[in-house]
């Protein structure tokens, strides 16, 4: 009965395709009609933006087609909602970074559902799949594939270029992606879009029965052997094609055996080649140069390439004509093109865009809604905007820049947790000098933020040079500063046994992270529940002698240039900490949870995370101490650690704080359900928090 629904089916397709067919017909006899336009305009291509079929194979176009560039405008050849797939290869940060300005670009200009397609390898995949996820664009699917299972297909052919094995995995593409799937554009990280997706994607339906494979030509001199003495380039088509956007019709290559194909081609010619150049570029021109009529010649403009000496400037007479630049120089965004500045302007464009606006629905086409909705919420309540807060999903990329970590064999190690805003980007270097050991960053910043801490990052000799610090942006949404989410965005993301949780405007002592390893084995932390807590003080001075030791810091404390931290306003933070007894202390002691206390403390780093429903100021490291107390944690004072607070403004937050009842209220609402929460998980033990409370 299946196949005879089929076979029904397939037939009722084919007499709709013929159906279309006679009414296309009929238009066009009815257009040929009715005459050009007065002034000789070509309304169709207006109406359409220099479409998909302005190219030179368009020669033997039909009188239906050639009806098409009148007044009646263009219908479109990709259906309402057809699902388009895009394959890309990313290995790295950078490649990582570079991707999603790409996506940003095809997401800006398109209208149809998309399915991305990502062979990665495990930095790759760890950051593109948490992003995705965190982003949550409708209508947008996400497959990875684990390049490492690719590599053996390749890893026989050597390659000069700078992508190194990456740059030949385009070749396993009929390998990696589902058996499945017919067709798939092909792109390199370095592209960006000026237009919609889907008119490339049009173009598959012009391939005749024999094409496999859509490419535009080389814009450079290379395959033509003459750019230096003895330069022996591989065999290509005339100027051969490049292969930054392909078009792969998979389906047919697998038919006529394409992985056989390649590989024979590849072994012939690097018996006398010896390696590639070009990385999989190269094998595919040498293919193409053997099977000519397998090739789709792309108009040039769905590939306008820019490195230095190509001929792209013959692409394009108007800066309308462009559909797709690609930045294919080592040197990127220097590269050498007299309008490159225009370039370089979309480039930024969507370099710096804001990502959440791409999270639109597409109209008339069906997507899978977020499960926590805002519907659940009480818009008359009057803290509805922190509620709000708290089902946010921002926009999450992990490991922003160059990360190595070598894990220590002896499971004592600790990394330095914190996070910050932009407002506190001047306080990492200093931090990196007194902590060498592995940091674990948050930062809550906007797409153009992240770009410019980009470059401050790259041209701060302390911070390029150091690859044990993991940046993590979370993107900014919202009107509150969602403090907990950013925080646990950062301790998730350690990458050690035990973690310090800090905050950005403190500077470690010199050689806290050797003494913290040592008081790890110390107090058997391990086998024990406890948080060592890091003393803390503070200066009001801008420029600090910071002290070498102890002893130099209790002078300077007897002397006022320094004080417990918070002394002047909020005693109560750090009281418990009891700082007479540090100054004679030679040995951890123990101290007693009391109400409001926020000391620094190092944990294992499977301590409980902060509490999200906390944002902007207050009760934000409160509500973490009380919870590791809930959970019985002893807190332990470290006698020979100290941490000093630098000073800086006061954050936004704390103004909006001091000057609004609402906020205050709205902040006491949320300590009490906290409160409700904790009685709820612990039980009795809970209820001294409650009683605390009240005796404040």
């Amino acid at each position: 009965p299946l196949q005879m629904e089929r076979a029904v089916l397939e037939s009722r397709v084919r007499e709709m395709e013929e159906e279309n067919r006679q009414i296309r017909l009929q238009l066009s006899q009815l257009q040929g009609t009715a005459g050009q336009p007065a002034d000789g305009g070509n309304y169709g291509n207006a109406a359409w933006g220099a479409s998909a079929d302005t190219g030179p194979e368009d020669v033997e176009n039909t009188a239906e087609e050639r009806a098409n560039h009148t007044e009646c405008p263009r219908s479109p050849t990709v259906l309402k909602c057809e699902l388009i797939h895009v394959a890309c290869v990313c290995a790295g940060h950078n490649a990582s970074r570079d991707v999603v300005t790409l996506v940003k670009s095809i997401l800006f200009h398109r209208k149809n559902p998309l399915h991305f397609h990502f062979i990665t390898d495990a930095v790759a995949n760890q950051i593109l799949s948490s992003l995705f996820q965190s982003w949550m664009v409708p209508s947008v699917q996400v497959s990875f594939y684990d390049a490492d299972e690719l590599k053996s297909e390749v890893s026989w052919i050597p390659n000069k270029h700078y992508s190194g094995i990456y740059g030949l995995m385009k070749l396993t593409l009929t390998k990696a992606l589902p058996s499945d799937l017919t067709k798939v554009i092909v792109l390199d990280t370095d592209i960006t879009f000026a237009t919609d997706i889907a008119e490339l994607w049009a173009i598959f339906r012009k391939f005749t029965d024999k094409q496999v494979i859509g490419l535009v030509e080389n814009q450079s001199d290379w395959y033509l052997g003459n750019l230096w003495k003895n330069h022996k380039p591989w065999p290509a088509l005339g100027r051969g094609f490049n292969t930054g956007v392909i078009l792969l019709y998979l389906e047919r290559l697998r038919r006529i055996g394409w992985e056989q194909m390649w590989r024979l081609t590849a072994e012939r010619e690097l018996m006398s080649m010896l390696s590639t150049s070009l990385a999989d570029q190269d094998i595919f021109n040498a293919f193409i140069k053997q099977n000519p009529v397998l090739v789709h010649q792309l108009p040039c403009f769905w590939n306008v390439q820019l490195s230095d000496h190509t001929r792209s400037e013959q692409c394009y007479t108007e800066v309308s004509d462009l559909k797709v630049i690609h930045w294919n120089s080592p040197k990127k965004l220097r590269v050498k093109n007299k309008h490159v500045e225009f370039f370089r302007n979309l480039y930024l464009t969507f370099l710096e865009y804001d990502g959440n606006l791409l999270r639109r629905e597409l109209f008339g086409c069906p997507s899978h809604a977020t499960s926590e909705t805002l519907e659940e919420l009480d818009e008359d309540d009057q803290c509805y905007d922190f509620r709000r807060e708290r089902i946010t999903v921002h926009r999450v990329h992990l490991y922003f820049l160059q990360y190595e970590y070598t894990p220590t064999g002896d499971d004592t190690d600790v990394t330095l947790v914190a996070q910050l805003s932009m407002d506190r980007l001047q306080m990492l270097e200093a931090i990196c000098k007194h902590w060498e050991g592995p940091i674990s960053l948050a930062l809550y910043m906007s797409d153009a933020e992240a770009q410019q801490f980009l470059r401050y990052a790259q041209a701060s000799e302390v911070l390029k040079n150091r690859k044990n610090v993991g940046y993590h942006i979370v993107y900014k949404e919202g009107q509150f500063y969602p403090v907990n989410l950013v925080r646990n965005v950062a301790l998730r993301n350690a990458n050690t046994p035990y973690v310090f949780l800090a905050d950005v405007d403190f500077l470690p002592m010199y050689g806290l992270y050797d003494y913290l390893r040592k008081s790890v084995v110390q107090l058997d932390m391990a086998n024990t529940k406890k948080a060592l807590v890091v003393p803390a003080f503070e200066t009001l001075r801008y420029r600090l002698s910071f002290p070498k030791s102890k002893a130099e810091l209790l002078s300077m404390l007897d002397m006022g240039t320094l004080y417990t931290f918070r002394y002047h306003v909020w005693t109560k933070g750090h009281a418990p900490t009891n700082y007479a007894k540090w100054r004679t202390a030679t040995t951890p002691y123990k101290v007693e949870w009391e109400a409001d206390f926020e000391p620094y403390v190092v944990v294992k780093r499977d301590c409980p995370e902060y509490d999200q429903r906390f944002v902007g100021f207050g009760w934000n490291k409160v509500s973490h101490i009380m919870e590791l107390d809930a959970q019985e944690y002893d807190l332990m004072v470290l006698p020979n650690a100290f941490m000093i607070h630098m000073p800086h403004a006061p954050s936004f937050d704390i103004s909006k704080f001091r000057s609004s009842p609402g906020y205050r209220y709205c902040l006491q609402t949320l300590k009490e359900e906290f409160h409700q929460d904790l009685s709820r998980k612990y039980g009795a033990a809970a209820l001294k928090y409650l009683t605390a409370q009240r005796n404040i």
